[in-house]
């Protein structure tokens, strides 16, 4: 029997994927639980992470024409029942805030007192407070479009929670926008989602499916909801990020109004997009490996990690003085739009603990540096898209030369492998007994690992996607956008189809 290959994380992502995957978020130090249920502590590094992600898209937004703001946490509970559906898809989410203020019970402790007149919300989502802003700031067409984005912590009171994945507290960006038309606002939701798409493609090397959400999966209140999609190690949807029409329905519910050209007071035409730290756990789902995090180079906080090795101070002379000149040829050096980041770690541990930290944590290029290395002018490399035990010995200045070569390839390599694995497990199929075996888990004790994204037709109808939804916990992922019309049978119903969607298990 051969020997089991030891890795950093236990378990492995074949043995028990949810274990793994909580001890990949540990090992990299990315967050922790709160002492408040439900809630998370994101540490720097994962916070390095986000960082990197909003610093990214706010560029890019701004580029885009959007500007920032920002809007109050609290919202009153009668702005919400405006719109009869965006209340009724939030409301078991909500956390209210009831009094204003805590005075002493006589016991020793505190009790709530100063009840509000009417409760208000902790922010889930902010289309109405924003729209109550926006009747103020629109009255003509010369104030249109209107492009105001926010970047924010939002609180929905989860059961189940997972870090990063589907926590209460959570943070995101939320683009809210007003137009003169239903085709101006459309076009920016379309806009937004091929942003988004692109932006993981390119920066978070995650393959993802554009598509449209079925009524029953849209956002409440929304006239339709656009989605990309992306598929993790066992298989399952990650719903990455989305982008709402939202029509005319919160117009008239905030009664944002302007005056055409025409001198017509008209409803205007709003939109919502928005993506959260869940774009986290899915960087780590997609490329994370039994040895950690693996880090797309253009995301990571870190670009090169440089471990000093020596046995006494006259080596940690030597070494440290190569190890400064190679810092200084590196850090005014650029990648892409960011400054290389170069971290030397001088920690007194040993030289194989930090590697390994940083093997965790998914730093792209590693570098050991001993006396050995630097009379030989060279550098001794180790890449977080290669096995461990891939290491190589390069000359300090090829490696300066090269290095952001060097990380194109190694983000290029992400991108492909993940592709690649998607490719491999969407199965375009018609057999209904085909399609429930696809989403059968094989061995009941370890579930996780299973069929896929099925690529099937669908008649439309609700009922069809309920009942696969109830028997088999599968849900229609998204209609995706690049497919052509052909004709087919419905998977569930065998009733005439003119579309396929992509059926799922998701998170």
């Amino acid at each position: 029997m051969a020997k089991k290959e030891k890795t950093a994380i236990t378990p492995t992502r074949q043995e028990n994927y949810p274990g793994w995957y909580q001890q990949v978020v540990k090992a990299a130090d990315l967050a922790e639980n709160s002492e408040v249920r439900g809630c998370m502590v994101i540490k720097p590094w994962g916070y390095g992470i986000w960082e990197n992600i909003q610093r990214t898209l706010d560029d890019k937004f701004k580029a885009t024409g959007h500007v920032n703001a920002y809007f109050p946490l609290f919202i009153p509970k009668s702005y919400f029942e405006k719109e009869a559906e965006h209340v009724e898809g939030f409301a078991k989410e909500c956390a209210v805030v009831t009094h204003s203020r805590l005075e002493d019970d006589g016991h020793g402790g505190l009790k709530p007192a100063g009840k509000l007149t009417e409760e208000l919300i902790v922010r889930p989502t902010s289309e109405t407070i924003i729209g109550a802003s926006f009747a103020k700031w629109v009255s003509s067409y010369r104030d249109l479009p209107l492009l105001i984005n926010q970047w924010a912590n939002v609180v929905r009171w989860e059961l189940r929670t997972r870090l990063f994945l589907r926590t209460t507290e959570f943070l995101w960006q939320e683009g809210h926008t007003v137009h003169a038309s239903s085709q101006e606002a459309q076009d920016e939701t379309m806009m937004i989602l091929k942003l988004y798409a692109d932006f993981a493609r390119e920066y978070l090397a995650m393959p993802v499916i554009e598509g449209r959400k079925t009524e029953s999966e849209k956002f409440p209140g929304a006239e339709a909801t656009y989605t990309f999609e992306a598929m993790m190690q066992d298989k399952k949807a990650l719903q990455a990020g989305t982008s709402h029409f939202l029509g005319q329905k919160f117009a008239k519910a905030s009664n944002i109004k302007f005056q055409s050209k025409e001198g017509v007071e008209e409803f205007a035409w709003t939109t919502s997009w928005g993506v959260t730290t869940r774009l986290i756990g899915a960087l780590i789902m997609t490329h994370g490996d039994d040895n950690g995090v693996v880090l797309p180079p253009r995301i990571a906080p870190v670009h090169v990690v440089v471990v000093p090795i020596y046995r006494n101070e006259e080596e940690q002379k030597t070494v440290m003085a190569f190890v400064q000149e190679l810092e200084d040829a590196l850090k005014d050096m650029r990648y892409h739009e960011r400054a290389l980041q170069v971290k030397v770690d001088d920690r007194d541990l040993r030289g194989g603990e930090k590697v390994w930290e940083w093997i965790k944590k998914g730093v792209p290029v590693r570098l050991e540096v001993g006396p050995r290395d630097v009379a030989a002018a060279s550098v001794f490399m180790g890449r977080r898209d290669m096995e461990p035990r891939q290491k190589s010995g390069m000359k300090m200045t090829d490696f300066v030369e090269n290095v952001t070569g060097i990380l194109d390839e190694i983000q290029n390599n992400i991108f492909k492998k993940a592709e690649t694995f998607m490719n491999e497990n969407i199965i375009s199929m018609d057999d209904h007994d085909v399609f429930c075996d696809y989403f059968t888990p094989k061995n009941a004790e370890n579930p996780e690992i299973h069929g896929g994204f099925a690529l099937a037709h669908w008649c439309g109808d609700a009922s069809c996607e309920e009942n696969v939804k109830k028997d088999l916990k599968v849900t229609i992922r998204c209609i995706p956008l690049a497919q052509e019309a052909e004709e087919g049978r419905c998977i569930v119903c065998g009733k005439p189809s003119t579309k396929r969607v992509i059926y799922a298990k998701s998170y």
